[in-house]
């Protein structure tokens, strides 16, 4: 019997009280309030742990998560103009990158299909020794360290389509062959990193891939990049896991940026993960980044747990996006290190 797909979460992330700010904890209650209507989908709901403190700082510097650990202790502050941390942010932050962590074992253990790992603080944006952009301990990148270095895997791939550049996963990785990250971004947005120059270092180059997107931006241009671009990336790096960045914020009703996709176009790019993921049997998980008008935050979330839950991966069929001219560009771009791309 086929074991169900999972939901991660843990009740630390109502804990991280960061006051009047829009990464706030009315996020993940407007989420699970969402899929609680809606039966869960599905999916068993799984309790996170905390991150193992060896897990953590393969990643972060041991500077840095102590840093965060006292700041939490003393109760909290201002770290950045953006980033606030209150007493209970250090535990909510073992369990967000703790629940990335336990969604690679369950997804390489065989123990569920699929599954989405849905805590804050998000993490994208934080470094090895910063905290930034409302990330405190960087999600994804600690879990996809764990594939690599405890789990033994060779090459992992992490599709960003967040609004904001992932910084913080970018330069982690980029000078890693073991992991391809792919981001799909608002071009000149906070942070104002992920130009198409940026591809990784020495004989990383290639395996770093930004998709800067103007204003505007909505469903057509999306899934033209992940059906045109990622998925080919995806058959010709052959991963042994692929970690979605999952963050809403693209969404047209999101206050912290211009682009306009909806659902619909969250359930497209999900699709096309799901199918090449299916066709080159690769597990496939999300981990939830930003995302912060709550409704469109809820209703995305919940379309890109249904396409993923789903009993049968979806079919290509004649609804495939056209090929926008973005996706034709990076193609051409993207051939000097994945040749037939274009």
């Amino acid at each position: 019997m086929t074991p169900p797909p999972v939901f991660l979460h843990h009740r630390s992330s109502l804990d991280h009280d960061t006051g009047a700010h829009p990464e706030r904890a009315a996020r993940i209650v407007a989420i699970e309030r969402e899929l609680e209507q809606l039966g869960w989908l599905g999916f068993e709901l799984v309790d996170s742990p905390a991150v193992e403190r060896e897990t953590l700082t393969a990643v972060h510097r041991d500077s840095h998560v102590e840093l965060i650990e006292r700041a939490s202790a003393r109760g909290g502050g201002a770290l950045d103009l953006d980033t606030v941390i209150s007493g209970g942010s250090f535990e909510a932050a073992l369990h967000a990158a703790g629940g990335a962590v336990a969604l690679v074992d369950l997804l390489l253990d065989g123990s569920a299909p699929t599954g989405f790992s849905s805590h804050r603080p998000p993490g994208h944006h934080a470094e090895p020794g910063k905290a930034m952009g409302f990330c405190l301990f960087n999600n994804i990148a600690v879990a996809a360290r764990h594939a690599v270095s405890a789990r033994g895997l060779e090459r992992v791939l992490i599709l960003d389509w967040d609004v904001h550049h992932g910084n913080g996963t970018n330069d982690i990785f980029r000078a890693s062959r073991e992991v391809l990250f792919v981001s799909i971004h608002q071009r000149a947005l906070y942070p104002g990193t992920g130009p198409v120059t940026d591809v990784g270092v020495g004989d990383a180059a290639g395996y770093t891939v930004n998709l800067p997107v103007a204003a505007g931006s909505g469903d057509a241009v999306y899934t033209s990049l992940i059906e045109h671009v990622a998925v080919p990336l995806t058959r010709a790096y052959e991963p042994q896991l692929v970690l979605m960045s999952a963050g809403y914020d693209a969404h047209r009703d999101d206050p912290l940026a211009g682009c306009t996709v909806t659902e619909t176009g969250f359930a497209a790019m999900t699709s096309s993960m799901r199918r090449v993921c299916t066709e080159l049997e690769v597990p496939l998980g999300g981990v939830l980044e930003g995302g912060y008008e709550l409704g469109a935050l809820a209703r995305s979330v919940a379309v890109t747990l249904e396409v993923l839950g789903g009993v049968a991966a979806p079919a290509a069929t004649v609804d495939a996006p056209a090929v926008a001219p973005e996706a034709v560009e990076a193609r051409e771009r993207l051939e000097e290190w994945w040749p037939g791309l274009a």
